[in-house]
């Protein structure tokens, strides 16, 4: 796990030491840079030392010095392809390490040896024979890959951070991609909150020529939906599923440093740290959580529960989520985009809690997403007989009777889900759940765009698959919108600004491969969410722990704007009209703004860190 930084075109060794500086959190172990005067091109590389210790460094070198790559992730099935590779007739300079298998796996099988690879990635791979750079992001987006072409010069880096450190680097907002922050609480690739620079996209390969100055990004990979509906019994999955997660976390077992497991007491985190025991043994696995004082907000029984039940060393910090607060302003400063998720806070905190005991810690990520986990799953169905029994005239009339009824700051209450529930219902099924999960609903978000522009990206998703039922199409937008935009990249922040390497075991592309030919029936079954992953892991885990009510990674955030404890010192990114009707009615308890307020917040912070022009 590491950090990466370069460009070709104008720029200098200063220049590329800035930017890799910019990324020391990312790889505080070693720094490595390398330039081509000649050609103008400068890679730059910050390592967090986890394979390989003695023989890694970077940037890497093929033996002949044709073939060089900057690259931060992990590839779980390196030593497969290595044995491949070296039957091929491949010579390798280093013990085991997974950078240089991409080097040659690149020079066997050319740009289509990233769909060989079961792992997480971004990287760069200088070709010096055919002038050219090849870039490449995972399936998913675990690791993050911003760039920008400026006057024929393409720079690139892991944090927008770092990549604003070249001289060239524009600086002007992107307000459309400001207007989607709002919409989602992200900012869905390749936007970014500055204009003309980009995200290359998960699943996506970037290729760059040195002499025509052409740059293209391509798709490599889709998650295609193709359920079996052969299969007349769940029972007949179960066995397989535990086998594909079982192995996926002995995978991400691999590590020449110290690891352990984020362990919630949900079902996903249980599972993965249940089946780590069994490879590390009884009493060996390290598991770490937080815990908070504020009741609503705190799941550290239930990870004590599961950490007991495995049997792991369980490390618990409790902290009192008033004082947390004050941590804020600095956290926003470090990120490269706003968050519209407040679960960025807990997760940091988790992260440097970890870190101070293991470098690498796996998690439950993904598990959600592809198995139906979320509440929204559970409104589909209701919201499409709502849309087709309630006359479209009362629907104003019934939101706004709601909209009166109290306040509860709890979290994930009871009144803020039936609230939203009838929000997103004023709009498109394309558009429910953005509208359902976002900071604003389609009517509060700029005019100057229209919402199939600003939902373009969840628009797409739903309508991928045109013949998928409603839970394979959220399915869809979780996956392709909010896992790669929004989750992802909000543990990679949090857990590489304190450089620790995270792992999601339910990203496996074996195991995915075989979810996605479940039937959603078997995902959402009877209102249960999860249903076939719940199923195949009840000879692995309590059932108190399996089918206890999600409870979410949350924070108070309604409650500490009501306080004062957040506030806006002189706004100038969210409109001051906009912002100040909120807030009053927010503060008194008129409507619940926490989101909006929330993403406005962030925005403002990440702004005043951030150089920009309007």
């Amino acid at each position: 796990m590491c950090g990466l930084a370069g460009f070709v075109g104008r720029g200098s060794r200063e220049d590329l030491e800035r930017m890799t500086r910019a990324l020391a959190h990312r790889g505080p172990d070693a720094e490595g840079h390398w330039q081509d005067s000649d050609r103008a091109v400068y890679l730059g590389h910050r390592r967090l030392s986890i394979l390989d210790l003695g023989g890694g460094a970077q940037p890497m070198w093929s033996a002949d010095g044709l073939t060089g790559i900057v690259f931060n992730g992990e590839i779980y099935n390196h030593a497969e392809l290595r044995v491949e590779l070296q039957s091929a007739g491949c010579v390798f300079q280093s013990d085991h390490s997974d950078t240089e298998v991409l080097i040659y796996a690149y020079r066997q099988w050319g740009d289509a040896f990233v769909e060989r690879l079961n792992g997480m990635w971004a990287f760069v791979i200088y070709d010096v024979a055919r002038e050219r750079l090849f870039a490449s992001r995972d399936r998913f987006g675990k690791k993050p890959f911003y760039y920008f072409l400026q006057n024929e010069t393409l720079a690139f880096a892991s944090e927008l951070t770092s990549l604003r450190k070249h001289p060239l680097a524009p600086s002007e907002l992107d307000p459309l991609a400001l207007a989607k922050f709002f919409a989602y609480g992200l900012i869905p690739a390749p936007f970014t909150p500055i204009k003309h620079i980009r995200k290359l996209p998960a699943a996506h390969n970037l290729t760059f020529c040195l002499r025509s100055r052409e740059l293209r990004v391509q798709r490599y990979w889709e998650l295609n939906l193709e359920p079996d509906h052969s299969q007349t019994a769940p029972e007949a999955l179960t066995e397989e599923l535990r086998h594909l997660l079982r192995q996926a976390v002995q995978r991400r077992l691999v590590s020449d440093v110290p690891l352990g497991v984020f362990l919630s007491g949900g079902v996903d985190s249980s599972a993965v740290a249940a089946f780590a025991s069994e490879f590390l043994g009884r009493g060996n696995l390290q598991t770490f959580s937080i815990g908070f004082n504020e009741p609503s907000f705190d799941e550290s029984a239930f990870a004590r529960r599961a950490a007991d039940f495995i049997v792991s060393q369980h490390h618990l910090e409790t902290l009192t989520l008033d004082k947390t607060v004050a941590l804020l302003p600095g956290l926003a400063a470090s990120l490269d985009e706003p968050q519209g998720d407040s679960s960025i806070l807990p997760t940091w905190l988790l992260s440097g809690f970890t870190r101070k005991h293991v470098t690498v810690a796996l998690g439950g990520d993904g598990g959600d997403e592809l198995f139906a986990g979320y509440d929204p799953i559970r409104a589909l169905h209701a919201a499409q007989k709502y849309q087709r029994l309630m006359p479209r005239g009362l629907h104003p009339a019934i939101r706004w009777a709601l909209a009166h009824t109290p306040v509860s700051h709890r979290n994930l209450s009871l009144d803020f889900k039936i609230k939203r529930f009838l929000r997103g219902l004023s709009y498109p099924p394309a558009q429910w759940l953005p509208n359902w999960m976002g900071a604003l609903e389609g009517k509060d978000l700029p005019r100057e765009f229209s919402l199939e522009e600003i939902y373009s990206e969840a628009i797409e998703a739903w309508n991928l698959n045109p013949h998928a039922d409603l839970v394979d199409r959220a399915t869809q937008y979780f996956v392709r919108v909010y896992l790669q935009d929004g989750i992802l990249p909000k543990v990679d922040r949090a857990s590489m600004l304190h450089g620790l390497e995270a792992r999601s075991p339910f990203l496996d592309i074996d195991l995915v491969n075989f979810v996605r030919r479940i039937p959603s029936k078997w995902k959402y079954h009877q209102g249960e969410t999860k249903y076939l992953l719940k199923l195949a892991l009840e000879p692995v885990l309590p059932a108190d722990i399996i089918y206890r009510k999600k409870k979410g990674f949350g924070t108070p955030i309604g409650a500490w704007f009501q306080s004062g404890k957040l506030r806006f010192d002189s706004p100038r990114l969210v409109p001051a009209a906009l912002l100040d009707s909120r807030l009053k009615a927010h503060l008194a308890n008129r409507t619940d703004e926490r989101q909006f307020l929330w993403n406005a917040w962030m925005l403002e912070a990440w702004g005043k860190s951030s150089p920009h022009s309007l």
